[in-house]
C-alpha cells in the first residue's frame, strides 16, 4: 500500500481521490485551507489518517503546510491538486502576489521542494494549458490587462512545466502530470461537460498503480492515457527558468 499526501483536498476531485485511494486501502493525507474545512473533510473522510491544515495563499503558509506534512513522516506519493479557479478576480496576497499564481503555480513549488521527497509526483494541470503562453516575463501580471481565464491556463502550464522539470532532476521520481477534464466541481461550474466519474481516476493511478504504465515519468495523461502537453511544458530552458522565478520569489531552492 501506498501513503499519500493530496493538496488541497477538502472537497472536490481532491476528496474524490481520497476516498477511492482510502477505498483501495491506501493510507491518506488530506489538506484543508482553514480549521472549517479540515472538519468538514474529516467527516466526510473519517477514514484518513490526518488532515493537515494551512492557507496556501501566502508563502508562510504553504512553507507551513510544507512541515506539517513532514511532521508525518514520509509519505510515498503527493498529489498536487491544490488550485483555484478560471473565474478569479485580480486579487493580491500578502505577499503581493496574484492569487492565482500564487497557490496554483508558486505554492506547487513550495511543497514540491520541502516536502520530503516522494517516490511519485502528481501534478493537476487542465486542458486550458494547451492554449497558454508560460508568460514569464510577466509572470506575476504586472503589464498585461487581467484575465482570470488566461492566468488560471498559464498557472496549470507552469504545473506540467514543473512537473517534466522535476522529472528532469530527479530520476529516481516518478513526476507526471494530468487533465481530469472540464468537470461539474465547484471550480468547474455546473455546465461542465465532462465526465466526474473519471476526473479523479487517472491521479489515483499514477500515485499508486501498480500498472507498469502509471510508474512512468515525465509524461502526460487525460483519462489513464498518455496525449502530448503544450510543447512549452517539455522546454528544458524555460522550465528552469521558471523554477528559478519561483525560487527567487519564494526563497525556496528546489533541491538538486
Amino acid at each position: 500500500m501506498s501513503r499519500i499526501f493530496i493538496s488541497g483536498s477538502s472537497a472536490g476531485l481532491g476528496l474524490m481521490a481520497g476516498e477511492l485511494l482510502v477505498r483501495q486501502g491506501h493510507p491518506v493525507v488530506l489538506h484543508a485551507r482553514n480549521a472549517a474545512r479540515a472538519t468538514d473533510a474529516r467527516l466526510a473522510l473519517p477514514r484518513a489518517e490526518a488532515v493537515v491544515e494551512g492557507d496556501l495563499d501566502t508563502i508562510a503558509g504553504a512553507k507551513m503546510v510544507a512541515e506539517r506534512v513532514n511532521e508525518l513522516g514520509r509519505f510515498d506519493a503527493v498529489i498536487h491538486n491544490a488550485a483555484v479557479g478560471y473565474r478569479e478576480r485580480h486579487i493580491l496576497t500578502k505577499d503581493g502576489l496574484p492569487h492565482v499564481f500564487a497557490i496554483n503555480t508558486l505554492s506547487t513549488y513550495i511543497l514540491t521542494a520541502l516536502i520530503e521527497r516522494p517516490k511519485r509526483l502528481v501534478y493537476l494541470s487542465s486542458g486550458m494549458h494547451h492554449h497558454a503562453d508560460a508568460n514569464l516575463d510577466d509572470i506575476l501580471w504586472r503589464r498585461r490587462r487581467w484575465n482570470g481565464s488566461a492566468a488560471y491556463a498559464e498557472s496549470k502550464l507552469h504545473d506540467a512545466m514543473l512537473a517534466f522539470a522535476v522529472a528532469r532532476r530527479w530520476p529516481n521520481v516518478s513526476s507526471n502530470s494530468l487533465e481530469p477534464g472540464w468537470v461539474p466541481t465547484r471550480m468547474g461550474g455546473t455546465g461542465a461537460p465532462d465526465d466526474m466519474g473519471q476526473a479523479h481516476l487517472t491521479q489515483v493511478w499514477l500515485a499508486s498503480g501498480d500498472d507498469p504504465k502509471s510508474q512512468l515519468s515525465g509524461k502526460y495523461f487525460y483519462h489513464l492515457r498518455r496525449m502530448q502537453p503544450n510543447p512549452q511544458a517539455h522546454d528544458p530552458a524555460l522550465q528552469d527558468r521558471l523554477i528559478a522565478i519561483c525560487a527567487e520569489i519564494s526563497d525556496v531552492v528546489l533541491p538538486a
